[in-house]
């Protein structure tokens, strides 16, 4: 029997049992696939991470993200949380790190900035999303609404439909008319089994993003992702970035746009996901997400 460490912390928050949590495997080198699928599903997070040497040794490391169900090519929360896990432990594999860090992932290679308090304690990473924008087909909003348990008109459509897109993992996003409409939103698994299947070429497993305006520069979201066995998550930087990022697709789209989407708060672990959408004359250019996370619990799983 192999003994294999972990931490857990709680990422785009600085409060403990707020935002989303994460489990880090902070050396995964005696694990297989099916080992991790399995830790993944213990843990029962929206994602658990595997920290594995790089390829490349120019870079930090690889990492392998897992939902309950299967093996995702990017996330947003994780990378920002393990950023901040190996940040505060120094080192990996023996390596001494910089406040630079670069990850190797299936969605291609992620950058890190790690940003320090007075004290030297990380106290905020920043990544920049893997991918370009992919925009795909455009959802009706009464297809939208049954899947929701919305009515269509509280649909919000004078932005946008709801739309496939991404920057790394794909989600639809959908504008809601207010708070009200986002607090009564749920998940309805049929209407989504159906609306799977008639978008099966954008390869999604029909996460749904939605959000409404609370402030100019500023989002209420919530993310339900039924498919792979997260009801609901509490923050998601991936989501965030694809939002982010499409905006830039809009009307006179600013230069550079700072973005706070505030996501959990219906579930009480209130998450603050900080955007800079940089948009360049041919539209979007990049984006990064930001946030604190804070350290739970850490030990060693018996494999």
């Amino acid at each position: 029997m192999t003994s294999v460490p972990f931490v857990t912390v709680d990422v785009f928050t600085d409060t403990r049992f707020s935002g989303n949590p994460l489990a880090v495997i902070t050396d995964a080198r005696s694990l297989s696939d099916r080992e991790m699928q399995k830790i993944a599903t213990e843990f029962g997070y929206s994602e658990t991470t595997f920290v594995l040497p790089p390829s490349d040794p120019a870079n930090t490391i690889a990492l392998r993200i897992f939902t309950p169900t299967t093996e995702v090519p990017f996330a947003g929360h994780p990378n920002v949380g393990t950023a901040h896990v190996l940040a505060t432990q120094g080192s990996v594999f023996g390596k001494a790190l910089t406040d630079e860090l670069r990850f190797e992932e299936k969605a291609g290679l992620v950058t890190i900035a790690v940003s320090r308090d007075d004290t030297g304690a990380v106290s905020r990473t920043t990544i920049g999303a893997p991918g370009p924008l992919i925009i795909g087909a455009t959802v009706t909003p009464d297809e939208m609404a049954r899947c929701l348990g919305l009515a269509p008109q509280d649909i919000e459509t004078a932005r946008h439909l709801p739309v496939f897109a991404s920057v790394g993992l794909k989600f639809i996003l959908i504008e809601v008319t207010d708070l009200d409409a986002l607090g009564r939103a749920t998940s309805r698994i049929e209407p989504l089994r159906a609306l799977r299947a008639a978008h099966a070429s954008e390869d999604c497993d029909c996460a749904t993003f939605l959000y409404t305006w609370v402030g100019e520069d500023h989002v209420r979201a919530r993310v339900f992702a039924p498919f792979d066995n997260v009801a609901e998550d509490p923050a998601t930087g991936s989501a965030s970035a694809a939002l982010g990022a499409f905006l830039t697709t809009l009307a006179n789209p600013k230069p550079h746009r700072q973005l706070l989407v505030e996501q959990g708060v219906e579930m009480g672990r209130r998450s603050l996901i900080h955007l800079d959408v940089f948009a360049a004359d041919n539209g979007f250019d990049h984006v990064t997400v930001s946030g604190a996370s804070v350290e739970v619990m850490r030990g060693c799983l018996s494999v």
